[in-house]
């Protein structure tokens, strides 16, 4: 996979590529998402959960700094980072534990725990466009992902 763009219209197409998203990782690895408030992040992980068979309520994890997800015998977890007020609470949390195992990351707000995160498998972001979303995707090279 190389960069892409792409234009998203509403809801339901943000949560389709979410799904698409889903695909590409079926062993796990660490996706960034990058945007404004209310750019559709979370919107983008409820797609992505529902792809996979998650029907429960997914929520952001603005507060909780993490929200778990398992589905059958996969890991998923949701971090927003915004209200992160210093990287070393990530330490106080288990961070590292989460991205070190085999489970699918996605995490909102990376910037704020810059330089404590592993480097993105895939970096996702999403522009606002008038009434659309730009979003633009670009996969790094990674030992978990060499092939997306």
């Amino acid at each position: 996979m190389m960069t892409d763009k792409q234009i998203i219209h509403d809801e339901n197409e943000m949560m389709s590529f979410g799904g698409q998203i889903a695909e590409k990782f079926p062993k796990g690895g660490m996706v960034f998402l990058n945007g404004d408030l209310g750019a559709g992040k979370t919107t983008l992980v409820r797609g992505l959960l529902r792809s996979l068979g998650f029907q429960g309520t997914v929520k952001s994890p603005t507060y909780t700094l993490v929200e778990p997800y398992q589905i059958k015998d996969r890991m998923i977890y949701h971090f927003d980072l915004y209200r992160l007020a210093d990287p070393e609470e990530l330490e106080y949390i288990g961070g590292r534990e989460y991205w070190n195992s085999d489970a699918l990351c996605l995490v909102e707000w990376p910037e704020k725990a810059q330089g404590f995160l592993p480097e993105p498998d895939l970096i996702i972001d999403i522009l606002y466009r008038d009434t659309q979303r730009e979003i633009i995707t670009k996969p790094s090279i990674t030992i978990k992902n060499k092939d997306l």
